[in-house]
């Protein structure tokens, strides 16, 4: 167990969308070593904070490891007689939620920091994904980055293209059409992205897909770039509304997977946690 306070725990399993489960004791009878509402936070390889430490620990832990291998959002509640089960001597009994949370199913990689880009990540980091937003002027991000997001500053955007993981829906919003051509240009060589989107004027999509096809690039790889990017008939040309629109052509691309539905407490789980002792 790491002495970390959990909450320091979560918003830094979050930021690097790494997958966790929540432990918080709900519940208590008799003599208990920690109060209701003490948590911990579990991981593939470490805890985090404590609720009460011993074989409590180690079966709440246990169960937590066992519900993360799934990889859904799941919330369980768990009941532990400290004297029997637990094979501690308090003699009390603990009851404790379990709440997993697994690895963000969506990975969005955001090349550029301009007001686009900005707009885009106030509306991403609100969604069940996780942001690799990459540019090379240091100045232009601002000073508070959201939860779920990483921020690259990197001379040569180019060069983080080897650490995107496959499957990602990738944006390029950057001020430079030499380095948005570069960016396109890799990321189609490796042609193993879910999403590629590049902003501009249909002039701009035509003379990228005129480069592509001179480049050495058959029609089947020109056409998995999407631009001009987002929805077209959302329309508008304000940051904020090409973020939207953006945003939205993603989403309906997203496949929906059981992965993604959360799993809450039934009814009768919560009326055994909220009736009277």
């Amino acid at each position: 167990m790491i002495n970390q306070h959990w909450q320091q725990v979560v918003a830094k399993c979050q930021k690097e969308a790494e997958p966790f489960s929540l432990v918080t004791v709900v519940g208590t009878t008799g003599s208990t070593p920690r109060e209701g509402g003490s948590k911990m936070v579990v991981t593939t390889d470490a805890t985090f904070d404590s609720i009460g430490g011993g074989k409590l620990e180690l079966l709440a832990t246990q169960k937590a490891r066992e519900l993360l291998l799934i990889d859904k959002y799941i919330q369980q509640i768990h009941h532990f007689p400290l004297a029997a089960k637990a094979s501690q001597c308090c003699g009390g009994s603990v009851t404790v939620l379990i709440e997993v949370f697994p690895r963000t199913a969506v990975e969005v990689v955001l090349f550029g920091a301009g007001h686009v880009a900005k707009a885009l990540v106030s509306i991403a980091s609100e969604l069940d994904c996780h942001i690799s937003w990459v540019d090379n002027r240091e100045d232009l991000f601002p000073q508070e980055i959201p939860v779920g997001v990483d921020k690259i500053s990197i001379e040569k955007p180019e060069d983080y293209i080897s650490r995107i993981p496959e499957g990602a829906y990738i944006v390029i919003v950057t001020h430079d059409h030499a380095l948005d051509y570069r960016l396109t240009k890799e990321i189609l060589h490796n042609d193993d992205s879910a999403y590629l989107g590049l902003i501009g004027s249909n002039t701009k999509a035509k003379r990228f897909r005129k480069h592509l096809k001179h480049d050495g690039f058959d029609d089947q790889s020109i056409d998995k770039l999407n631009c001009p990017i987002g929805l077209t008939e959302l329309g508008g040309k304000l940051p904020m509304e090409v973020a939207v629109s953006i945003a939205a052509q993603i989403l309906s691309l997203v496949p929906v997977t059981e992965k993604s539905k959360r799993q809450g407490l039934s009814w009768r789980e919560v009326k055994e946690i909220i009736k009277p002792a």
